[in-house]
């Protein structure tokens, strides 16, 4: 276990006369009977004199304090790297103050110290400023973090605008450590924060994009949603969202309001866990809507919004730097999730390509947090459900019956309408209307004559 690692850190660390804690959230999520995600432990002993005791570390952040420690499984595993995963990697950090933050992130200046008291005012807030003994149970309790816990309160340590400047991402994990447990952020905190709110623009678009995915996944994106737009940080980081706010839908569709509600009434459904891809895709289904809304005679409209709205998904995965992958998968899962209104009228081929979709299970579970989050009625998501477990996996990806050699043996030309003649044979084919070579062949020589 990760947990008895760390504490055998812990306790080696003071087998050789330094001072030694664990640190920060696990301490927190142990106190909340949590399971921590992962273990930091906090020393008096410097990067070099942590290097020296252990047999293998990763000075990651030497200049910093920062030691990883990999537990026996990582260290013999092929991949004991840092960027293996940080499960199998103990954080050991100096103690330490931290002087100035000109790029509003990192410290201009580490300055070690002795004293874990000094060490826990640079953290973030009380919840994850607590020190604990593991050989004992002792907590230490510098900055009233436990008082803060049983209250149900993100407070910044310290004076928070002071906290904002040294890092402006804290505002995001604010906001996130917020929803995730249910708690109320603190009033001078979320002063700072509105106030520093344009600063978040000073970090990194790539770190902006892992917090804002964490928020999604967590299991409370419409909490966390919700506080990004009260401070203002939703303006800043994804501006189309709040585009949403106050665009009206057609009543007898949705009942439930705006796009904004519905939109986060839908992360209200989001399956539990929940693939980062899936989150977005969600989050921007309805993207395209503010920019196409039209009051016609007979009720609202958003014509084309899917592929306006595939248009402004594409900049954002763009600004945000989403890989190639991801961003495909989010796009489809925007351009496509209107086609499941049709799905009792689609033929045999067309619902078997639909169906093909990578990924296909995410675009059955955008479909069920959209209609959740407006009529509430889940039939077609049921429909396709039993549609799909009718057909045998060999009809939905059946072995080709022509290809384009074989095309070329009964004198077609290659060319573009290679592309139209073998598509349309298996249209036929996943429509049960061909089943052989033979057929096949008499279908293109019927369809699709050699001038």
């Amino acid at each position: 276990m990760l947990k008895d690692f760390a504490n055998l850190v812990v306790r080696t660390l003071r087998e050789h006369g330094y001072e030694a804690y664990l640190v920060g959230g696990c301490v927190r999520d142990l106190l909340l009977d949590r399971e921590p995600a992962d273990y930091d432990v906090a020393t008096s002993a410097t990067p070099q004199e942590v290097m020296r005791i252990f047999p293998r570390t990763y000075a990651v952040g030497e200049q910093f304090g920062v030691v990883l420690v990999p537990a026996p499984e990582t260290e013999s595993s092929a991949d004991a790297s840092p960027s293996a995963a940080h499960a199998g990697l103990i954080e050991v950090a100096t103690f330490r103050a931290d002087l100035g933050y000109s790029d509003g992130r990192h410290p201009d200046e580490v300055r070690f110290t002795k004293t874990a008291r000094e060490d826990v005012q640079r953290r973030d807030f009380t919840i994850n400023g607590l020190l604990l003994d593991p050989a004992t149970g002792e907590v230490r309790d510098y900055v009233c973090g436990q008082a803060d816990l049983k209250a149900g309160i993100i407070r910044a340590i310290g004076d928070p605008e002071l906290r904002f400047d040294e890092d402006k991402l804290r505002m995001l994990r604010a906001v996130r450590f917020a929803a995730r447990f249910s708690y109320e952020i603190e009033p001078a905190t979320f002063a700072a924060i509105r106030k520093r709110a344009p600063q978040i623009s000073r970090v990194s678009r790539e770190r902006v994009k892992d917090e804002l995915t964490k928020m999604l996944t967590e299991g409370h994106a419409r909490q966390a949603f919700l506080l990004l737009d009260q401070t203002g940080l939703l303006a800043q980081v994804v501006p189309e969202i709040t585009k949403m706010k106050g665009v009206e839908q057609p009543p007898e569709f949705h009942p439930e309001g705006d796009v904004f509600v519905h939109t986060l009434l839908a992360l209200d459904n989001l399956p539990q866990p929940c693939p980062a891809t899936l989150a977005w895709g969600v989050l921007l289904h309805d993207v395209g809507k503010p920019a196409t809304f039209r009051r016609a005679p007979d009720r609202i409209r958003f014509d084309d919004h899917v592929n306006v709205g595939v248009k402004i998904a594409e900049s954002i995965c763009q600004r945000l730097r989403f890989s190639n992958q991801d961003t495909e998968q989010i796009l489809a899962l925007v351009a496509n999730h209107m086609r499941f209104g049709s799905v009792r009228q689609m033929k045999d081929s067309t619902f078997k390509r639909f169906i093909r979709l990578p990924h296909f299970e995410q675009h059955l579970a955008l479909h069920r947090a959209d209609v959740l989050a407006s009529y509430g009625d889940p039939d077609l998501y049921e429909f396709t459900k039993e549609r799909m477990a009718s057909i045998p996996p060999a009809a939905i990806r059946p072995e080709a019956l022509l290809t384009g050699d074989d095309l070329s043996a009964m004198g077609y030309a290659p060319g573009p309408r290679f592309k139209e003649i073998l598509a349309a044979v298996e249209d036929e084919q996943l429509d049960g209307r061909i089943a052989g070579r033979d057929d096949a062949v008499l279908f293109v020589k019927r369809e699709f004559p050699t001038e």
